[in-house]
């Protein structure tokens, strides 16, 4: 049941809504402001031009929003997304070694963003407590001794004035162009710190309809970036009987967007599948365009002065290398949090965003190990490689060779990619032995056209 007070989130997008979701269980109303006029139907966002491009829930993501919304996963099935067996379904070829399929429990959904936010967002409507206002911006926080009272909104494209609303919580869910830092700074707190690791990727989606045969009748494949050859492909299976397409280059490689350039890429890779889909399936939308200079991590947990009533989640906090797919469950793991500790909290205001900060720290820690210790495989990328990573990286190389003859290999490397289990867990005894006695016996990778003539 609802409490009482106000909270104000900035920002409708997915990060925006899971926190709407969980506030509105102990705030009498919740206000989330968005620059967007949102849609009634599932379509593309203006302010979302990320949305064009393939999504990818993972496993405990999916489980997170099942959490927050009871039902969630046989509604999108209902509307024709499919459940994809992860490891049983999908053609994966990591460093070139295709990985031996095996059925599991590791479940996520082929579904398009604007679907996937569509469906959540008519759920976070139909909350009592909820109000959306819409086509408007957050311009300024509303401030006293050392608090956030609240937002001063400015309606968009007409000529209304600005005006303010009070609340006991503010969030900014805004994403990577949160403002939060800028703000702090204007009211003389201190900016948290940025790590930040540049990696210059640059993707393509296209939309195609989907025939029973391609990728021989799995739900997806994926091949991934190796240094020296900086190109890698998703193809996933989504609702509608469609299936996208996202090419990606790091480090400055841009995939084309014309029919014969995107076909040459795919050509590029050492998942053929992918190709194939380029080359004869019939496209339903245009080739979308998207371009990502560095993961950037806000380090919040460690500021020593942070105003109370308020907060900043999800991409605002952390935004990843978006070719591992780890931000929608992150943030979706993130407002598990915020659920748990609201519940467990007798205030509000006092202690909130300490505890927070620190709490989704350590939930991001693992995620972001797992992408900038792979994006530092790249010479070309900056950053400290310590023993640690440059031992783990090797490892995980001979885990992929192993894992083309050992299914247990597979499952236990995309249990942790998929926010799982922790990546400590690949380095148990029986799965060093695992490797081992693949390493004895290693295949070679796979053969495709070399990237520089593609």
């Amino acid at each position: 049941m609802a409490g009482a007070g106000t909270a104000v989130v900035i920002g409708a997008s997915m990060g925006g809504l899971l926190t709407v979701r969980v506030l509105s269980a102990h705030f009498a109303q919740v206000i989330v402001v968005d620059r967007d006029e949102l849609p009634v139907t599932p379509t593309h966002r203006r302010c979302v031009p990320q949305g064009r491009q393939l999504h990818v829930l993972l496993s405990r993501g999916r489980e997170a929003l099942e959490e927050l919304f009871p039902g969630l996963g046989a509604q999108l099935s209902d509307a024709g997304a499919p459940m994809v067996d992860l490891h049983g379904q999908v053609h994966w070829c990591n460093d070139g070694y295709p990985m031996r399929r095996a059925p599991s429990d590791l479940i996520a959904v082929g579904v398009s963003r604007p679907l996937l936010e569509h469906t959540v967002r008519e759920r976070v409507a139909a909350l009592p407590a909820v109000r959306m206002i819409t086509g408007a911006d957050v311009v300024s926080l509303l401030t006293g001794d050392g608090a956030v009272l609240g937002v001063r909104i400015c309606p968009l494209g007409d000529l209304e004035q600005p005006y303010d609303i009070t609340a006991d919580l503010v969030v900014d869910a805004g994403g990577r162009a949160s403002r939060s830092p800028r703000w702090l700074a204007q009211l003389g707190f201190p900016v948290p710190r940025e790590d930040q690791v540049r990696v210059d990727v640059t993707y393509v989606t296209r939309v195609y309809q989907r025939d029973p045969s391609h990728l021989d009748g799995m739900l997806g494949a994926l091949t991934n970036a190796v240094p020296g050859a900086p190109r890698a492909g998703i193809a996933a299976a989504l609702e509608d009987d469609r299936v996208a397409v996202a090419l990606s280059g790091m480090l400055g490689e841009q995939p084309p967007t014309d029919d014969a350039g995107m076909a040459a890429f795919a050509d590029s890779l050492s998942a053929p599948h992918i190709a194939t889909i380029v080359r004869a399936a019939r496209p339903v939308s245009d080739a979308a365009t998207m371009r990502f200079p560095a993961s950037v991590r806000r380090r919040y947990e460690r500021l020593r002065r942070f105003p109370s009533g308020y907060l900043v989640v999800a991409d605002a906090l952390c935004s990843f290398n978006p070719i591992y797919g780890q931000g929608m469950t992150v943030a979706s793991l993130q407002a598990l949090l915020l659920r748990r500790l609201l519940a467990s909290r007798k205030g509000l205001r006092t202690g909130l965003a300490r505890t927070f900060f620190r709490d989704a720290a350590r939930i991001i820690d693992a995620p972001w190990s797992i992408a900038v210790g792979t994006d530092l495989r790249f010479r070309e990328v900056p950053g400290r490689r310590t023993a640690r990573v440059r031992v783990t990286n090797a490892f995980v190389h001979r885990l992929h060779a192993a894992a083309t003859r050992d299914a247990t290999l597979g499952a236990a490397f995309l249990r942790v990619v998929n926010l799982v289990r922790p990546p400590a867990s690949l380095l148990t005894p029986g799965t060093l032995l695992r490797v081992l006695r693949g390493s004895l016996r290693r295949p070679r990778p796979a053969a495709a056209v070399p990237q520089s003539a593609a």
